[in-house]
């Protein structure tokens, strides 16, 4: 069965999986969707037992149909391979009742966007070859973090592509912002911009609507592509990662066949989250998908009140991540649950742009059912590091911690036995201080670790804790910064030229 995309707005249709990913973003500024979302008409059980790469491969040929047998498992291949430091790729790590910690950060950068983001580059160039693309592709991407590292470690050096990266200088941890500034690669650039990270993906977005600078590009030789989640070829790889905790836990005898489990997403952009629902769509047997918030709330009051408004103080948490608040990706959720009516979904994203708010029906709300939002404060993250390290001894990051602490409350609401996959989305290692901060509850860890520097806490908390502190840390530790400019969100174009053409 092929399965084509079309646009959340309705400007395109019968697009197939290669282009899809080589747009990034549909002409008409929507994003792309599959036509039909393909069943997952294989056993669980057969693939249970099975490498991730045979679970990866058996998902996305689903949805990347022009894509053939030989160029997908080569991408898969490709991507899945001694960059992470387990050939489990994603071991799941079981706390307490019926909980298990899908563990998504043991890639090149430590965190999860590494799972999609080793195959784009794969999937790109392949889907570049198929099409007859000449240009040079630009990667053009806006980071709350995490996107932007493992796009950049991704791409580096990659024949045929170049990739900018911004990302908010005062709004990433320090880890996140080394790993990015010393980045290697003649084609790459890193910007800080004095803006949010919705300052930098509005901006980003804009770019791609230019059609006066695309050409100016074309001109050139370029073409923009994005590595953000809106990209579909970001979104794909994700869903197989889910699918595959469904094998792990069948395979542990740990569930029954097509026994029913919740997935729980710490979540801002939505993509992660989206991916899970995608896979409830395929037929994999998920009750609840758990939407986690931090203090940036506006999808918790989305799913609660069915009105989703982004007129709100934007709050800079421990959880930098997930400090959001326009996420790109529920436009896909919004165009499912319109009945695919993309001139009702363009309504609603129009409002958004405009008026900074749209609301849905009761019967949209209807088609939501699955899913729980909720949130967690910052001293919620706090405690809940400190509590699962107390009683489990197992130390997560604060993006995880806002996950942990979520299931916790809708259990405890919904008295919901079943087994549950919290996506642990980053190694603590990235966000040092903040979980030194929250160990000092439980440990012997000094009260004075103000002036010690990120990679000083790195080594107290191995010490503290036993836990290695990464490669991917170790290796920026002493590393020369490479990337040190910064512009305001409305010069982002200027230096975007700037690198590409010197001007």
């Amino acid at each position: 069965m092929q399965i084509l995309y079309k646009s959340t707005r309705g400007g395109e249709e019968g697009v197939p999986a290669s282009r899809a990913i080589l747009n990034g973003l549909a002409s008409d500024g929507g994003l792309y969707v599959p036509e039909t979302i393909p069943e997952l008409d294989i056993s669980l059980e057969e693939l249970a037992g099975k490498p991730y790469s045979f679970v990866a491969y058996e998902v996305m040929r689903r949805f990347l149909t022009d894509f053939t047998e030989e160029e997908l498992k080569r991408c898969i291949l490709s991507a899945y391979d001694e960059k992470f430091d387990t050939p489990e790729i994603a071991p799941l790590h079981k706390t307490g009742e019926n909980t298990y910690f899908l563990e998504l950060y043991h890639g090149a950068t430590i965190a999860f966007k590494d799972m999609a983001l080793s195959i784009l580059p794969y999937l790109m160039t392949t889907a570049a070859r198929k099409n007859n693309v000449k240009d040079e592709i630009v990667i053009l991407t806006a980071t709350s973090g995490d996107t932007g590292k493992a796009a950049l470690a991704g791409f580096a050096d990659v024949p045929g592509t170049r990739i900018v990266v911004f990302y908010p200088k005062y709004g990433v941890s320090p880890v996140q912002e080394k790993q990015m500034v010393t980045q290697k690669g003649d084609n790459t650039c890193v910007i800080g911009i004095t803006g949010n990270f919705d300052d930098a993906q509005t901006a980003v977005k804009k770019m791609f609507e230019d059609k006066k600078l695309a050409e100016q590009l074309s001109e050139k030789g370029f073409r923009f592509s994005s590595a953000n989640s809106i990209n579909i070829g970001r979104l794909v790889p994700q869903i197989a990662y889910y699918v595959w905790s469904y094998a792990r836990l069948l395979e542990q005898n740990a569930i029954r066949s097509e026994e029913e489990i919740n997935i729980v997403v710490p979540t801002g952009n939505f993509g992660n989250i989206l991916a899970a629902y995608y896979a409830r769509q395929m037929g994999l047997p998920v009750h609840t998908l758990v939407c986690a918030s931090n203090e940036n709330k506006v999808l918790y009051d989305f799913f609660r009140t069915g009105v989703y408004d982004r007129r709100r103080e934007f709050i800079l948490t421990s959880s930098p991540s997930m400090d959001i608040l326009i996420s790109s990706n529920l436009e896909r959720l919004i165009y499912r649950i319109c009945g695919n009516d993309a001139s009702l979904c363009a309504e609603k994203m129009n409002s958004l742009k405009a008026d900074g708010w749209y609301d849905i029906t009761e019967e949209q709300k209807e088609a939501l059912r699955c899913f729980y939002g909720g949130y967690c404060s910052q001293e919620e993250t706090k405690q809940t590091i400190a509590a699962l390290y107390k009683e489990e001894k197992y130390l997560i990051d604060t993006h995880t911690a806002v996950a942990a602490d979520v299931y916790r409350k809708y259990r405890e609401a919904e008295k919901d036995p079943r087994p549950t996959v919290i996506a642990c989305t980053a190694s603590p290692y990235k966000f040092t201080r903040s979980v030194v901060e929250a160990l000092k509850a439980v440990t012997d860890i000094p009260s004075d670790t103000e002036e010690m520097d990120d990679f000083a806490l790195a080594d107290l908390l191995q010490q503290v804790t036993g836990m290695p502190v990464p490669k991917a840390v170790e290796e920026i530790r002493n590393a020369p910064v490479l990337h040190d400019k910064v512009v305001d969100a409305c010069d982002m174009p200027q230096a975007v030229m700037s690198f590409l053409v010197g001007r």
